[in-house]
C-alpha cells in the first residue's frame, strides 16, 4: 500500500518514490563568507529486503558527510561514497554513472510492511545557491523534496520569499521559513535576507489565555501566547477508503511518531456521532502487530485514559500500546480501523456525499468502486490510486481544520 505523498513524487522522481517516503530536509544557512549550508535530511527507506540506502550527492556542490543516524534506535550507521556504477551494483538501477551518491549500510534490511527511518546529516559549498549581494544573502535553490525548511543565520530577518510559507522564531533566535510544496513540480525557491542591525533577544514567553470547553477563540482580540506547530514537519498522514454509502462506513490508516520518552501508548478518542470497528496496529519500524483495545466510557477511566472532561457512558477510545519510548529514540506506528458515521458519510437519492473536517497536514480520500467524482469544495490533488480508485489528497499546510465536502455518483 503506498502512501499519499508516493503518488506525488511519480511525476519528478520515479528512482526516490521507488524507495523513499517522509523525505524531510532542514537548511541551515552556515556563515555567508563561506557558502555553505548543512542539511539535515529526514528519510525513510521503504523497500522491503532493502539492505542498503543511497542518497543523491547533487552535482556543482562539494560536500562533506558528517554522519548517518538511525532514527528508529538514533545508532550511527555506516556509510560510503560510491560512484553511480558501484550503487547500481547495490541496487540502484537508475544511478548515474557521472553521479556520487552516498551509500548507507542499513543495520537490518526493511521488513514489509516497515519503513527504515534515517536522519543523513551533511553540509554543502555551493556558492550559485548561497550567496551575499550587497548587503543582502541569497539562498536560491531548486528543491524536489515536498517538505523543507530554511534556518536563517542568526542576526538576519527575512525580507523576500517566493514561496508560500510559515515563519517562525527558534529558541535560539534563528528565523526558520518552512513550507510544503502543493505541486508536482519542483519549486525555484528564492529567499533574500538581511543583517539586523542589533543583536536578536528573544520574547518572553506568554502564557495563553484558556479557551472555555465548547466554545471557539474570540476573534476580536489578539492570541495571547499563541503558537503554532511547523506543518511541514508534521509527519501524521491519514487515508480513507469509503466503503458504499449505504453503510455509512469507511476504512482508514494514519501513521503517526512518537517521540517523548516513555510513552507508551497511542490514544485515538472516536469523534462523537461515529463508531469504530476492527482496529489494528502496528510498527511502521518493524512490521510486528502491536497489541489495540478498545475502551468506553467509564473502562477508559478505569485504565487512566486521560481524554480530557468526557468519560461519558458513549465515550470511545481505541488505545494502542508499544514498548515505552526510551531516551533518544522514537517509534513510528501505522493504526487501521473502520468507521461508522451516518451523520457525515451517508447516500442521499443515489448520490455519496462526504462532508467532514480534517485536521491533519496530509489526507486523502478514495471513493469506492463503482462512482465517479461530482463536486469537490476544498482544492485537492486527483488521482488513481494503485487499484485504479478516484482518490483525493488535501494537503492542509494552515495551523487549522478544513471542512471538506465531496459528492460523487454511481456510474
Amino acid at each position: 500500500m503506498k502512501t499519499l505523498l508516493q503518488f506525488l513524487f511519480i511525476a519528478s522522481a520515479l528512482q526516490a518514490t521507488a524507495q523513499s517516503a517522509d523525505e524531510y530536509t532542514r537548511y541551515e544557512l552556515l556563515d555567508p563568507s563561506s557558502n555553505s549550508f548543512r542539511i539535515l535530511y529526514e528519510v525513510s527507506a521503504s523497500t522491503p529486503g532493502a539492505t542498503y540506502y543511497h542518497n543523491t550527492l547533487r552535482k556543482g556542490s562539494e560536500h562533506k558527510v558528517d554522519r548517518v543516524i538511525d532514527l528508529a534506535s538514533e545508532k550511527p550507521l555506516t556509510w560510503t561514497i560510491v560512484n553511480g556504477q558501484a550503487a547500481k551494483k547495490n541496487g540502484l538501477a537508475g544511478a548515474d554513472k557521472e553521479t556520487d551518491y552516498l551509500q548507507i549500510v542499513l543495520a537490518h534490511p526493511v521488513a514489509k510492511n516497515a519503513e527504515y527511518r534515517l536522519l543523513i546529516d551533511k553540509t554543502y559549498a555551493d556558492a550559485k545557491s548561497y550567496y551575499a549581494e550587497g548587503d543582502k544573502i541569497i539562498f536560491q535553490r531548486p528543491l524536489g523534496i515536498k517538505r523543507n525548511s530554511i534556518v536563517l543565520p542568526k542576526g538576519y530577518e527575512l525580507i523576500a520569499c517566493n514561496y508560500p510559507s510559515q515563519v517562525m522564531m527558534e529558541a535560539d533566535g534563528r528565523i526558520k521559513i518552512s513550507f510544503v510544496n502543493r505541486g508536482p513540480e519542483v519549486v525555484p525557491l528564492r529567499v533574500v535576507s538581511r543583517k539586523l542591525l542589533k543583536p536578536v533577544v528573544v520574547p518572553a514567553a506568554v502564557k495563553p489565555e484558556s479557551i472555555p470547553p465548547g466554545q471557539g477563540r474570540d476573534k476580536s482580540k489578539v492570541r495571547m501566547g499563541f503558537s503554532f506547530p511547523e506543518r511541514a514537519y508534521q509527519t501524521r498522514e491519514i487515508v480513507y477508503f469509503l466503503q458504499q454509502p449505504e453503510t455509512n462506513s469507511f476504512r482508514l490508516y494514519h501513521d503517526y511518531t512518537e517521540s517523548r520518552e516513555g510513552v507508551n501508548k497511542y490514544v485515538n478518542v472516536v469523534r462523537a456521532g461515529s463508531k469504530a470497528s476492527n482496529p489494528s496496529a502496528f510498527s511502521l519500524d518493524t512490521g510486528n502487530p502491536l497489541k489495540v483495545e478498545t475502551l468506553v466510557g467509564q473502562a477508559i477511566k478505569d485504565k487512566g485514559i486521560d481524554i480530557g472532561d468526557d468519560y461519558s457512558p458513549t465515550a470511545e477510545a481505541i488505545v494502542i500500546w508499544f514498548d515505552p519510548v526510551t531516551k533518544g529514540t522514537t517509534t513510528r506506528i501505522r493504526i487501521e480501523e473502520t468507521y461508522t458515521d451516518p451523520n457525515r458519510y451517508v447516500n442521499v437519492n443515489d448520490e455519496l456525499i462526504w462532508d467532514r473536517s480534517f485536521g491533519r497536514v496530509h489526507n486523502t480520500i478514495t471513493l469506492p468502486e463503482g462512482w465517479w467524482l461530482t463536486a469537490n469544495a476544498i482544492p485537492a490533488t486527483v488521482f488513481l490510486n494503485e487499484d485504479g480508485l478516484v482518490s483525493l489528497y488535501y494537503l492542509n499546510d494552515g495551523p487549522d481544520e478544513i471542512d471538506v465536502f465531496v459528492k460523487a455518483m454511481r456510474k
